[in-house]
């Protein structure tokens, strides 16, 4: 669990999104002279959590003045649907791109197409390699998110049973790298009797995700715990678990949002789960983006500004964090529901 301190950021982060417009001293961006056109590109549409990255980047937009935002996605969660979305934006000469990417590598391409073309691109929630963009916004440190998930689960289980992963689809960045620090996690001697026993695909659908926590039901008899890193996987396995009558017998945890986790948790599905303010991701990211765009630096060792979520440093990988995740469980998630 957080600390005192972090817990306060944390609360911070969570809270920025009700904050007035007034911006710190030094973190306002100047509106543009001309309209900008920020295209905010995620993975695929019918998604809340992007909506709610979008809510923030109109946040921004509005903040800024003299910026739309375009919000977009293909309807299915590809590398080849996106990169058609992209191809068009290139068309319509926006004058910059937010991605999160389906496929790091295979997105490099158009992210060049781009740049060649003077589009700024640069990538938030799950990243495009970087010959592609400028640099990403992690909302999250990699290491930390992963480690949580573990120490999540294992407290629910008392550090004993079995575990599977329901990730979302095996070429996403994000999910790839979280799972890799899950697993890192999981070699300490305290997650000795917490046996990993399986890791599924449900490829952002919510269909195929609760098919797979169904699956994973039927193949391990023996099942405690499940993590979802995804949105749509933690509320669908969360269905599953309710709809099967195993609510108090499996427990899911992951990255959720409250508004969608709710009932699981009041129905004892999910215990506890975590996440960032989604509000905030989108906004920061904009904010990120309008600066670059009106002539900001962004190389590794930068400082860039994020309106009222401050300043981040990008690193020597060219990736930057926004903030810390925030755990949710019974005495919080009410609240929170009815934020986001």
């Amino acid at each position: 669990m957080f600390d005192d301190q972090s817990r306060r950021s944390a609360l911070k982060i969570l809270g920025g999104s009700l904050l007035a417009g007034a911006l710190p001293l030094g973190l306002a961006t100047p509106a543009f002279a001309a309209n900008k056109r920020i295209a905010l590109v995620v993975k695929n549409l019918g998604n809340s959590y992007f909506d709610a990255c979008r809510d923030g980047a109109q946040q921004a937009a509005k903040e800024l003045g003299g910026l739309e935002i375009i919000y977009t996605a293909p309807t299915k969660a590809t590398a080849e649907d996106q990169i058609a979305v992209i191809d068009a934006l290139i068309a319509q000469k926006v004058d910059g791109i937010i991605v999160s990417a389906n496929d790091a590598n295979a997105l490099v391409p158009v992210g060049k197409k781009a740049a060649q073309r003077g589009i700024k691109v640069i990538s938030f929630d799950s990243a495009i390699a970087k010959g592609g963009r400028i640099m990403h916004l992690n909302a999250s440190s990699t290491e930390m998110i992963g480690a949580k998930q573990v120490q999540m689960i294992s407290k629910t289980l008392k550090g004993e049973g079995e575990v599977a992963i329901l990730s979302a689809a095996s070429t996403m960045t994000n999910q790839n790298s979280w799972i890799a620090a899950m697993k890192k996690e999981w070699e300490k001697p305290e997650y000795a009797k917490l046996k990993l026993v399986d890791t599924v695909y449900g490829d952002d659908q919510d269909d195929k995700s609760y098919r797979e926590m169904q699956g994973l039901v039927k193949t391990h008899p023996n099942l405690k715990g499940v993590i979802s890193p995804t949105t749509i996987g933690i509320r669908a396995g969360a269905k599953a678990i309710i709809d099967g009558g195993l609510a108090g017998k499996v427990f899911i945890t992951g990255l959720g949002l409250p508004s969608e986790m709710k009932d699981a948790v009041l129905k004892g599905a999910c215990d506890s789960f975590a996440i960032w303010n989604p509000v905030d991701y989108g906004y920061a990211a904009t904010q990120i983006l309008a600066g670059i765009i009106g002539g900001e630096g962004a190389k590794p060792g930068s400082t860039v500004k994020m309106g009222r979520m401050g300043e981040t440093k990008i690193g020597e990988d060219g990736e930057a964090v926004m903030g810390e995740p925030f755990t949710f469980d019974k005495s919080n998630v009410e609240k929170y529901a009815k934020i986001f």
